[in-house]
């Protein structure tokens, strides 16, 4: 099967030649449209939404429709695996996921077990299917997961922590039933995405989004290390295409070097991190993504275009070259204004073109 027409992000990520660096944002389906919040309301809950493929379908649209994006995001969320687990995923009003089930006991992690993602998640793959017929091999479509690390964080914290201090407890106190939570989550995560992969995502992404709460010595052993693992057991080519795999710790521009030595191809970077400095560190070896500070969008339009421009100037201070996705730094705020948006994606355009000396 041929690449999408627009394959601009694909080729960044493989640190191809392009003509301009492409872009799309993290949750760029979402409540910050006036349309997505329509659809959600038809669908009558979150859960209901992501569990219709029409429904995640056209919401995983809706950002191509306003903006010049390069790529689509599967609509899902990252606790679909933990619910395909039987943790019993709800989300309570004003206070976001919590599970009913959350793992406390040992016996209760003893008998974890790797989902079927055709079977249990098979809502999934229907949507990535349909996704993939609406789009007409437009741009591509990225899929993902969470890191077994921020699924683990839920799984025993039964919802969003501040301090994360029963995950925490258990990896001091019993590192050993940690890491079966974390082993099975890694053999979940591996088949969730060869799934998608089969199903007809071109690219995936693994967010871990609270690797960085770890301490050093910690990161590596209990999130790094199971990062590698699904990253070597992705399917790396499919219809004679390589898929690209992109890994995101927020808060983990420390360990830059360890991640991009993984083997995946993309390595996003949150907002605290210079890219000059990200690409002197790593050269070549992998792609980067990011990083504009989100509340940045808040900004007057003609501000965000500068703070847009002022991204690509720094990671193009390290000299010439590709392998530069721009997304934000963690993901687009339900308050951001879309016509921000639109003088965002315009900015990365424009100004990335004249870098390369294309006309704008």
């Amino acid at each position: 099967m041929t690449r999408p027409k627009n394959d601009t992000f694909l080729r960044a990520l493989l640190r191809e030649p392009v003509d301009y660096t492409p872009v799309w944002l993290m949750r760029q389906a979402g409540r910050y449209l006036p349309e997505y919040c329509e659809t959600r309301r038809r669908a009558g809950s979150f859960l209901d939404l992501c569990k219709n493929p029409s429904l995640a379908c056209e919401v995983t649209l809706q950002p191509l429709a306003r903006y010049e994006l390069d790529a689509a995001i599967l609509f899902s969320d990252i606790l679909t695996v933990p619910d395909a687990m039987g943790l019993g995923l709800y989300f309570a009003e004003g206070e976001g996921p919590k599970f009913e089930r959350p793992l406390r006991e040992e016996w209760e992690i003893r008998a974890l077990a790797a989902p079927d993602p055709y079977d249990h998640l098979r809502y999934v793959m229907d949507a990535v299917t349909e996704i993939r017929r609406a789009l007409d091999n437009s741009v591509p479509l990225i899929g993902f997961s969470g890191s077994p690390f921020t699924l683990a964080c839920y799984m025993i914290e039964g919802g969003a922590s501040d301090d994360f201090r029963r995950v925490k407890t258990m990896l001091y106190d019993r590192p050993d039933l940690l890491h079966h939570i974390l082993d099975v989550t890694s053999q979940s995560v591996i088949r969730y995405l060869n799934a998608q992969i089969e199903s007809g995502v071109q690219a995936v992404m693994i967010f871990d989004t609270w690797g960085g709460a770890l301490s050093h010595r910690a990161y590596r052993e209990f999130s790094l290390a199971y990062l590698a693992r699904i990253v070597a057991g992705l399917t790396r080519e499919h219809d004679g295409n390589i898929v690209p795999s992109i890994v995101f710790t927020k808060g983990g521009g420390q360990w830059l070097e360890d991640i991009a030595a993984i083997g995946c191809d993309g390595v996003g970077l949150d907002w605290t991190s210079s890219l000059a400095e990200s690409r002197r560190r790593v050269a070549d070896r992998v792609a980067l993504q990011g990083n504009l500070d989100p509340i940045a969008l808040f900004a007057k339009p003609e501000v965000v275009a500068a703070e847009a421009r002022r991204v690509l100037d720094d990671f193009h201070a390290a000299g010439p070259g590709g392998g530069h996705v721009f997304n934000l730094g963690h993901g687009i705020s339900q308050f951001t204004p879309p016509e921000h948006v639109t003088a965002l994606v315009n900015a990365v355009h424009e100004h990335s073109r004249k870098l390369r000396g294309r006309p704008a």
